[in-house]
């Protein structure tokens, strides 16, 4: 498995610690990740940034069995689109529930959890999936 960079790693903290994204003041469409240029409104576009509330609702799933390298602990794990509250979509691994409890329209909320580690002796990487509103 190949290890991510630590400055990398650091990079990413705002979006996988917090949800951090941003959002165009001009057309008010938000965005995660975040972006350098609003694709609707080009120049005129300004973009602040936006910390989202990390609920929202399963949009699509699928149950993945056959895992990338790394991850042969967590298979079968259920992989989702969520659909954020504020619109942006995300794609994040569904945890604490079995994979039959998720459905279309599921209502879920952002938990931290770790996502990896480098080896025994590595960079423990940590970050957001989501689990179902109860």
């Amino acid at each position: 498995m190949a290890s991510e960079a630590l400055p990398l790693s650091w990079r990413r903290i705002p979006e996988r610690y917090c949800l951090i994204g941003n959002s165009c003041e001009n057309c008010k469409t938000n965005f995660f990740p975040t972006r350098k240029i609003c694709p609707n409104c080009r120049r005129r576009g300004k973009l602040a940034d936006k910390t989202y509330s990390g609920k929202g609702k399963v949009y699509s799933y699928s149950l993945v069995n056959v895992v990338p390298q790394g991850f042969e602990l967590d298979a079968p794990y259920v992989l989702a689109i969520i659909e954020l509250e504020e619109g942006p979509r995300v794609t994040a691994q569904i945890v604490d529930c079995g994979e039959k409890d998720v459905k279309i329209g599921s209502l879920v909320k952002m938990v931290f959890r770790k996502i990896k580690e480098d080896g025994d002796e590595g960079v423990i990487h940590y970050g957001f999936k989501f689990g179902l509103v109860k």
